[in-house]
């Protein structure tokens, strides 16, 4: 099927995009890798961060304040100031869509207290706002005609001449390779904190699959070394225990029985100090056992019944165990705002790096860069596709993936891809995970190395072309060690602990790298890695404006 705008990625950001793409009568399709319920954008509990008064400009300066205080010098105050701006409107737009935030006894939207927030703004239904958001953006995209294509396991771009033509996807219930020509593509597929399997709230899906693509279609990576390790996920599955917790009053302890940090300081703060007390020998609980069953019933029902069938704790009378865990990515895709330096080409959510979150995501502002971004990728996407003409596929890349695919049915292997995925997962916690070091670092990238080298023996036990889960497999482990690889040089090139990166032989954050650090594949395994004093994206697309003006 021929399409003129294709998304990538079926979460807020891509509903979004897909939903306004589809308002200037474009065929518009959404390409999912597996069930279209499933995203992380449904396991955003807490809720959704907005100034709903538009005229109160100071409240809105607050709230871009506090979010650039957050990034901790690497915001990119234009795209922040958009976000906090819009935010009223796009709560205006979900409503009208279908979705019932909970409201006071006034019927206005209630808002609760998150983490580096000076202001209650976090809009939410119940402890499932992501979820209760997903289920009515899927029914209006469906409703406005936009089709879904689930089980497609995307694996290159196709482009001419810098101008996006296409996408290449694996067509899972049969293994085959299928093009999918386009006017424009919207990426929207997610971050990539899944490669730290078995540390993270995200499910393997998330391993930086499109920032993969990214890499081998020329683009820059920025700011890969800004892991987010939520504070409080369940100890033994790493369940989210929702930040909504802590602000509806739950109390962060340790077995002594101590408070030991302010709940509600930023997601990095408290991650450091309950890593911390484990490390001392101290358990770290969340404790809601002052607040009433009628509360918790009512604000945190899906913690209620989280707790009970996944640890065995009643939250109303028992301390809920607790553990830091890998749970949102603030580096991305290069992007100015939305676009790319492939015309055509358009990311959005959180597998972009606009500069919205910079060092250091708030509670409560993915679920809005989401829909804020997602939005805007739309339209600049529909506009894209009005004035443009499709273009040759370069059937080049087609080969090429068919052969890939091919080569890992046809011969046989005796190792085991899932072992290979834990011990990346482990390795990647111990040593880039909520704390860093060079000797650590190194080792790591040399570890890497010797698993990327393992996964291209990997091959299919099963041989069945039929809905076949370890050709995706090893493909989505390929994608994440490549994507790994790019962590550690950004945390290596990072000599200052800033935000969300912490390196313990530099504890001090160090002005001279007030800077974004970028990342390009050069070819497969060699990297390039700089700081952006050039701002090198918005000099990539002025060139292409004045190159289209000649």
């Amino acid at each position: 099927m021929i399409y003129d705008v294709i998304v990538v990625g079926g979460g807020i950001a891509g509903l979004m995009a897909a939903i306004e793409a589809k308002k200037d009568n474009n065929k518009v399709a959404v390409l999912t890798k597996g069930n279209i319920f499933k995203t992380n954008s449904g396991m955003a509990s807490g809720g959704i961060n907005a100034v709903l008064n538009s005229n109160d400009k100071d409240e809105i300066e607050k709230h871009i304040e506090d979010t650039l205080k957050g990034a901790r010098g690497l915001g990119n105050k234009k795209a922040i100031s958009y976000m906090c701006n819009r935010a009223s409107s796009i709560i205006e737009k979900m409503i009208d869509y279908g979705v019932e935030f909970d409201r006071n006894s006034d019927g206005n939207i209630s808002q609760r207290s998150f983490g580096g927030g000076s202001s209650k703004r976090t809009c939410y239904v119940g402890d499932k706002t992501g979820f209760a958001i997903m289920q009515i953006l899927i029914k209006k995209a469906k409703s406005v005609g936009v089709a879904f294509l689930a089980n497609n396991f995307v694996m290159n771009l196709t482009q001419i001449n810098n101008n996006v033509s296409g996408v290449v996807a694996i067509r899972r219930f049969d293994s085959s390779v299928v093009v999918y020509p386009a006017k424009s593509v919207i990426l929207s597929g997610g971050g990539y904190a899944g490669i730290y399997r078995g540390y993270s709230t995200n499910s393997q899906d998330y391993n930086g699959d499109v920032h993969a693509i990214a890499l081998r279609a020329g683009l820059n990576l920025k700011d890969m070394e800004f892991v987010q390790f939520h504070p409080t996920g369940f100890v033994k599955t790493s369940y989210l225990v929702s930040e909504a917790a802590r602000g509806e009053g739950g109390y962060l302890v340790n077995s002594q029985g101590e408070r030991f940090v302010d709940e509600l300081d930023t997601r990095d703060i408290v991650a450091r100090a309950i890593g911390k007390e484990i490390k001392e020998g101290r358990e770290v609980f969340i404790d809601l056992r002052h607040l009433s069953l009628e509360h918790i019933e009512k604000k945190l029902p899906s913690l209620l019944k989280a707790a009970s069938i996944q640890a065995g704790i009643d939250v109303t009378s028992e301390l809920l165990p607790i553990k830091p865990v890998a749970h949102y990515t603030m580096g991305g895709i290069e992007a100015d705002m939305t676009k790319t330096k492939i015309k055509g080409l358009f990311v959005c959510g959180e597998c972009a790096s606009n500069g919205v979150h910079g060092a250091n995501r708030l509670g409560g502002n993915s679920l809005l860069e989401g829909a804020v971004f997602g939005e805007l990728a739309g339209m600049e996407a529909s506009i894209f596709a009005k004035r443009r003409s499709f273009l040759p596929i370069d059937y080049n890349i087609v080969v090429k993936d068919q052969s890939i695919v091919d080569n890992i049915f046809d011969l046989d292997t005796t190792k085991n891809f899932n072992a290979i995925r834990i011990t990346l997962g482990k390795t990647m916690f111990d040593h880039v995970g909520i704390t860093r070091e060079e000797e650590g670092l190194r080792k790591t990238f040399d570890y890497l190395k010797y698993l990327r080298r393992e996964a291209a023996t990997l091959h299919c036990m099963d041989k069945g072309r039929q809905n076949n889960v370890e050709l995706i497999a090893i493909l989505e482990l390929k994608n994440a060690l490549e994507v790994s690889e790019t962590v550690v040089l950004g945390a290596l090139k990072r000599e200052e602990s800033r935000g969300a990166h912490i390196r313990k032989d530099f504890l001090e954050t160090n002005e001279k790298y007030s800077r974004s650090i970028l990342i390009n594949e050069l070819k497969k395994g060699y990297f390039k890695v700089w700081f952006d004093d050039e701002n090198s994206l918005v000099k990539a697309l002025r060139k292409v404006f004045i190159n289209n003006i000649k």
